[in-house]
């Protein structure tokens, strides 16, 4: 799109478009704001883009070319299967949201970049309108949304609130009463969705409208994070964390507009809202609906989501009596990669806590089998009980007899499986759960892991692939997953990229990767700070190396792999140890 081209995005007609020297003014001022959260390769790209559609060239704005002129890839670059380009867009939108949401307010000129594409829009904006820049196409609304910042600046508050890291009272840092003997289901949020509305008034939108609203509740039923609720059934006195989902259908000959917003009942505000563009095409309608219902629903339900994004933001001020038990369920996500033992042990004692409460509370149980897992996975807290796995087999254990179809209790049980080496029991449960949600980009991403783990690099890269693009809020763990990925393709230049990625959250499983990357790269003085790294924090971490690295890789060839990169990197691995992964591999 030229500079003073108009379009349809859902917002009221300007007089004038904007100049070209409008536009840059605004780039200029977004890159300079310290609201606009990105990295300086992601700055290149926003302003590559830009630059390129200004001067009438966006059609010439591919993957490829921004992986070519921007990352600066060789001309081997597949965007088909690697997914660097797509990740960092998604990332620029979610910078864009939070830039417009706090700093640029008021800003005159609005930049953002529609879903599936990489050529911006530009529209100078209508006076009086205060509303900000939403995701992927959104219509501004009335209200102020919730935005997506980083994962850390989002959670920290609730975490402190919950784990006690805030001086709370009592009474809301821990739960109250008798905890043996309560049996109440805990307080989650309820999401009431409303018909969709027909705009066209047509016999095909009338169809359309009610086949929607149909799917996503049938999609929102398989998370179990929140309580569906269809716009029949009636509520008492809704509290903050009641929702309403409320959509409007537009269809024009091939062309299908849904607009969708997530409205909190207790005073109106949108929380979060959007806009989905499709193209029909003859005899695909079914499964377009069917596709474009599954992305309303993930956007809204699943970890990460818009009601967790929004729970957040209330409970950041004050957790409610009897909103403690989910409260700790969204400080387990906060923790996860950290490498504080203190973070971890706070996320474990609240579930704990939750499921003294509740017994019944099934992503309690699986949460805490979770955490258990992550403690084994990075071994970083001295004092963690030495029955971690066992404790996490019982939790885990407990959660799927609670509920046999709940994707979070078969996760835990898939991680335990896979803890254990019994790596196919755990890729079974993991299909299981995904055909049973397989919207659910948390489980797509783990599982994706697993396979990986296994041998199975191809299926397994492609499912991280798909659920880091898909995923609103998660960080760090799908970054060093796909740092995987790119170090067992031989592509050690993206494996470090997403290394970095990954490791300022303190993993040192994904340190030991970022240490392999390095070495395979020849950047030895980079390999020694890494080393000193885990000399400081991680002390006891590189002293058992195969015992880990068996833990994370299934076949004897990729161990082997790992220890050549982490060799070369400088790092004492025993030789014994190295011909013993060598041999397997070589009888295999």
């Amino acid at each position: 799109m030229a500079i003073g081209d108009q379009q349809d995005v859902g917002v009221e007609p300007t007089i004038s478009p904007p100049s070209r020297a409008e536009v840059l003014a605004q780039l200029e001022r977004i890159r300079l704001s310290a609201e606009f959260d990105a990295p300086d390769r992601d700055r290149k790209f926003l302003a590559y883009v830009i630059e390129e559609t200004i001067a009438g060239r966006g059609d010439r704005i591919k993957a490829y070319s921004i992986a070519t002129e921007v990352f600066g890839r060789d001309s081997s670059f597949d965007p088909q299967t690697d997914p660097a380009v797509r990740i960092e867009a998604g990332r620029i939108r979610r910078a864009l949201e939070r830039y417009y949401l706090v700093a640029g307010r008021s800003d005159p000129i609005v930049i953002r970049m529609p879903k599936g594409a990489y050529v911006p829009t530009f529209e100078r904006r209508a006076e009086k309108q205060p509303a900000p820049l939403m995701e992927s196409g959104t219509p501004p609304s009335q209200a102020v949304p919730v935005g997506w910042p980083r994962r850390r600046r989002v959670l920290l508050g609730a975490a402190a609130l919950v784990c006690g890291v805030a001086g709370l009272s009592a009474g809301l840092l821990f739960f109250s009463g008798d905890e043996s003997t309560t049996t109440n289901r805990p307080n989650i949020p309820k999401v009431i969705v409303t018909p969709f509305e027909d705009l066209s008034g047509t016999r095909q939108s009338a169809m359309m409208a009610q086949g929607l609203t149909d799917e996503v509740v049938s999609n929102l039923a398989k998370f179990k994070e929140i309580v569906p609720v269809t716009g029949n059934d009636r509520l008492q006195t809704p509290d903050d964390h009641t929702y309403a989902l409320e959509g409007r259908v537009r269809l024009e000959g091939e062309r299908l507009r849904l607009v969708v917003k997530l409205v909190q009942r207790s005073d109106g505000a949108i929380v979060w809202a959007n806009t989905y563009d499709e193209r029909l095409q003859s005899g695909d309608v079914i499964d377009q609906q069917a596709r474009t219902a599954a992305a309303v629903s993930s956007a809204v339900a699943e970890p990460y989501g818009a009601v967790f994004q929004a729970s957040v933001a209330e409970l950041r001020h004050s957790v409610p009596e009897g909103w403690q038990a989910y409260a700790c369920s969204l400080t387990y996500y906060d923790h996860r990669g950290d490498v504080d033992p203190q973070s971890r042990r706070s996320a474990e004692d609240c579930l704990r806590r939750a499921t003294r409460q509740f017994p019944t509370y099934a992503t309690a149980w699986a949460l805490l089998s979770m955490n258990y897992v992550d403690a084994l996975r990075d071994r970083a807290d001295p004092s963690a009980s030495p029955g971690l796995l066992e404790q996490a087999g019982e939790a885990a254990a407990r959660a799927v007899n609670l509920a046999p179809f709940d994707v979070r209790a078969l996760e835990a049980q898939m991680l335990v499986l896979f803890a254990r080496g019994e790596v196919d029991a755990a890729l079974a449960v993991g299909a299981r759960a995904l055909a049973i949600n397989p919207n659910d980009s948390e489980l797509a991403g783990a599982y994706g892991l697993r396979l990986a783990q296994s041998g199975q690099w191809d299926a397994g890269c492609k499912l991280l692939s798909d659920a880091t693009e898909r995923n609103l809020g998660q960080t760090g763990a799908f970054e060093g997953a796909l740092a995987s990925c790119a170090y067992f393709a031989g592509d050690y230049v993206a494996a470090e990229r997403w290394a970095r990625l990954a490791s300022p959250h303190g993993s040192p499983a994904d340190r030991v990767l970022l240490l392999a990357v390095l070495g395979r790269l020849g950047k030895t003085d980079h390999a020694q700070e890494e080393r000193k790294w885990f000399e400081a924090n991680a002390p006891a971490f590189l002293g058992d190396l195969r015992q880990t690295i068996a833990a994370q890789l299934h076949r004897p060839e990729d161990q082997h792999r790992l220890f050549d990169g982490l060799r070369a990197a400088g790092v004492s691995v025993p030789e014994a140890e190295y011909q013993q992964a060598g041999t397997a591999s070589a009888i295999r």
